[in-house]
């Protein structure tokens, strides 16, 4: 005899998304009394606790994680099926973790594309660093991710989405910028990098560098947003870097000085990465994304225009 059903995995799941009985009640048009009687029969039936319960907080147990990542791929595949009888085009939601660089730079077009093609999809956006992307990725809080190297990949499936190239940027000197590769962007690499917190790929890549140089930095600066790094670079705080995409649309862009990076260092790319099963509306994001070597040929293009532009 089974011991669950659909209803009780959309109701479970409903629990974990909305952080609790009481918005998972709102949203599924049920009094809160009856999601909690719910749960506890379904947990009673398991024969294990879903939830660690402190105070009015719910906790998913080992048991309860390992569960919503079965209730996830059993719900998108009763969706698919429904959708597959009915002749429907894709639907639903596609809840996707990012890069602040990508959200902010890449993916505007590519999602606006997206919402006119498919309407009915909802889409649902969260940043981190890459650690953080796999790590909700993991835990099932979003369906892919869009991360950048170097990350595991283990049993995730994933494709190039992005190549980005990283630029060191520095405080301008008083005649303007400093030269590249001069002396004032190799003292400010020893003073002060202000970074993304640890889990994000650049700052991993950018200490390697310098840990295979032989130098590091007297102090390390946290940052949260790509704004704040380069608003304290162009204040004189320290050295960061940063890629040239978003440094393009930045507020701040032109107040900082930017040097070339060792080429392996300077490209760096991004990758969609998901686990299981890739859903419909997952599979028809990915078909908008451009092709690698398409991006790479309009980089360059835009770079000689850019390098005939300014002149000598």
């Amino acid at each position: 005899m089974r011991m669950m059903d659909l209803d009780d995995l959309h109701i479970f799941r409903s629990v974990v998304r909305e952080g609790g009985v009481t918005r998972a009640a709102s949203l599924l048009n049920r009094v809160p009394s009856n999601v909690t009687t719910r749960i506890k029969q379904f947990e009673e039936r398991l024969g294990v606790a879903l939830f660690r319960r402190e105070g009015r907080s719910l906790t998913l147990t080992e048991a309860g994680r390992t569960l919503l990542g079965h209730a996830e791929t059993l719900l998108q595949l009763a969706d698919l099926a429904e959708r597959d009888l009915r002749g429907g085009g894709v639907r639903g939601v596609l809840r996707l973790g990012s890069l602040e660089s990508a959200a902010g730079a890449r993916l505007p077009p590519i999602l606006s594309a997206f919402h006119t093609r498919y309407p009915d999809v909802t889409i649902e956006l969260q940043t981190g660093t890459t650690r953080a992307m796999l790590h909700q990725l993991g835990r099932h809080e979003v369906e892919a991710a869009f991360v950048s190297e170097p990350f595991e990949r283990g049993t995730l499936s994933s494709v190039p989405a992005f190549d980005e190239e990283l630029v060191l940027i520095t405080a301008k000197t008083a005649e303007g910028s400093a030269a590249e590769g001069s002396a004032a962007d190799e003292s400010a690499m020893t003073r002060t990098v202000v970074a993304f917190p640890h889990g994000c790929s650049y700052r991993q890549r950018l200490f390697e560098w310098l840990a295979a140089e032989g130098r590091s930095p007297e102090r390390i600066l946290d940052m949260s947003s790509y704004h704040a790094i380069v608003a304290c670079v162009a204040a004189g705080t320290g050295a960061a870097v940063v890629p040239a995409e978003v440094l393009d649309h930045a507020v701040l862009g032109t107040a900082v000085a930017r040097h070339a990076l060792p080429i392996h260092l300077r490209l760096n790319r991004t990758h969609l990465v998901w686990s299981g099963e890739a859903s419909p509306a997952l599979r028809s994001l990915m078909g908008l994304l451009p092709r690698v070597e398409e991006q790479e040929v309009a980089d360059t293009s835009r770079h000689c225009l850019s390098t005939r532009s300014t002149g000598p």
